[in-house]
């Protein structure tokens, strides 16, 4: 295809928001597949069975889509105004990751896919179908191999631009276009990222065991989060910036310029005793739009107790008194250990007078355990 049609795409995505773009075979080296495979037979996925079931069509594009020639991969800056680890101090508030303090970037990235695939189509003929992290699409290989940036040695895309902060999304078309060079690996000796994350979740540079992962544990994982992990999660109780956080590369990565990934001020250092109150209708409207709002009010208030217990803040010992007869297994259950935490001197009592009503053996255990 003509150098013409690449130039009028990048000029589209411009118009539609996007800060990076780039063009891709719809293929992958047979070592992402390996790369896949292995993280896989470790069981380093956890509870995310989906990315098993379907990891034959993420190795290979065209399995997704075999009339796919390219792909068209664009990233949209969204960087904070500010550090997302000075929050982390503010122990008697929450912190939720920086991708979420707003709307949902699925939502917004997607309209914006759609309005170039629209162009494409009226201007071409061409075929396309987009993706936004929601479908069996290795987003950020992809984005290597269209020169956007190099996955880093904490697995996520490096932009020499925009630093960690970039949403992804694809485009695939039938259209075959010249596509750029891969980017190349600019990490050096910096290990930055490994060693700050607090749950040492990755077995070496490169490798992430999302078991291990807040991310991972605080959105993904269904059941009482792993006492190993408790302390070190803190006050996260929506993902984990860190390691995005202190890469290097993020001093060229200016503010987010979309509206749409300005921090709700209202999610920027909620109160735990607030967010801790939340039924289920009080939790969706607070995340109404919101990534949040996917992982249900009960695997949220979970968390949210796990950074009560780790706030040394014996204000909020009445928040989780009340939580030991919510509805909630799972939060009846962190609600125990955040008291164990908070108030060992009642610990006993408690447990002597709630152990007798208590049926569920997972909140029992954490009675037993204290």
């Amino acid at each position: 295809m003509s150098e013409a049609l690449t130039t009028r795409i990048l000029a589209m995505a411009k118009e539609a928001g996007f800060d990076a773009a780039g063009f891709a075979p719809a293929s992958l080296p047979e070592s992402v597949r390996e790369k896949l495979l292995r993280f896989l037979k470790l069981g380093r996925h956890g509870a995310m069975g989906w990315m098993e079931t379907r990891a034959e069509q993420r190795a290979h594009p065209q399995s997704l889509w075999r009339d796919a020639e390219s792909v068209i991969m664009l990233g949209m800056n969204y960087g904070p105004d500010k550090d997302p680890l000075d929050a982390l101090g503010a122990r008697s508030n929450g912190v939720i990751s920086v991708y979420a303090q707003n709307r949902d970037y699925h939502d917004v990235v997607k309209k914006r896919l759609k309005r170039i695939a629209r162009e494409i189509v009226e201007e071409t003929g061409a075929e396309v179908k987009v993706f936004v992290d929601t479908a069996p699409v290795m987003e950020k290989p992809l984005a290597a191999q269209a020169g956007i940036g190099w996955q880093g040695k904490h697995t996520n895309l490096v932009s020499r631009d925009f630093g960690s902060w970039l949403f992804l999304g694809a485009i695939f078309t039938t259209l075959d276009l010249a596509p750029n060079n891969p980017e190349s690996d600019h990490c050096g000796s910096c290990n930055n990222c490994l060693d700050i994350c607090p749950t040492n979740a990755f077995p070496a540079p490169y490798q992430l065991d999302a078991q291990r992962c807040i991310s991972y544990l605080t959105i993904e994982h269904p059941g009482p989060i792993p006492r190993e992990f408790r302390k070190p999660m803190g006050n996260r109780i929506y993902g984990c910036d860190d390691c995005l956080a202190v890469c290097p590369w993020n001093k060229f990565a200016g503010r987010a310029k979309q509206a749409a990934f300005h921090a709700r001020k209202d999610l920027q250092s909620p109160t735990l005793e607030d967010l801790a109150g939340l039924d289920d209708s009080a939790f969706r409207a607070l995340f109404s739009g919101s990534p949040v709002k996917r992982t249900g009010r009960d695997r949220f208030v979970r968390n949210v107790l796990i950074a009560v217990g780790n706030s040394s803040d014996k204000s909020l010992i009445e928040t989780a008194l009340k939580l030991i007869s919510d509805e909630s297994a799972l939060v009846r259950g962190a609600a125990v250990w955040a008291l164990s935490q908070l108030a060992p001197e009642k610990f006993d009592a408690l447990r002597d007078s709630s152990l007798a009503q208590e049926t569920d053996e997972t909140v029992r255990a954490e009675w037993l355990a204290g």
